[in-house]
């Protein structure tokens, strides 16, 4: 099942060993994401690095592991679709985009902004747990 990730997604599963990092982490899902997705959670990389109290080899070695099961979609792929989509948070669009080009099913986020737009579905943890348990 390929679902979009949202960058908030990704920094809740480095931040902790969790429900997200688990689903996050399970084979039944195809998760992707924009391009931008990995410089958006360097971002945050000196909280992520204090919250759990790591150094940046660890740092590394966690992004890599997680940024191991999601997919980034070069921008040229879904830029086009810009212009046609709407929401409140510009920085949202690539993601809508990317869901939409990509035929995903959906995007994984907690954001509120994506609940306020009608192109795409929005999933949360409980809903992917869901999807785990029809499949077992």
């Amino acid at each position: 099942m390929r679902i979009v990730i949202d960058s908030n997604i990704v920094i809740a599963a480095m931040i902790k060993e969790s429900t997200t990092r688990k689903i996050l982490l399970n084979s039944f899902f195809e998760f992707i994401g924009p391009d931008y997705l990995l410089l958006e959670v360097r971002k945050y990389k000196d909280r992520i690095i204090e919250a759990v109290d790591i150094g940046e080899n660890e740092f590394e070695i966690l992004l890599s592991l997680i940024f191991s099961n999601i997919t980034l979609i070069p921008e040229e792929e879904y830029c086009e679709l810009f212009n046609s989509l709407e929401s409140k948070d510009f920085k949202d669009l690539p993601y809508i985009a990317v869901c939409i080009k990509m035929k995903a099913e959906g995007i994984w986020s907690h954001d509120p902004h994506f609940l306020e737009q009608e192109k795409i579905k929005v999933f949360t943890n409980i809903n992917l747990l869901g999807f785990i348990r029809e499949r077992d």
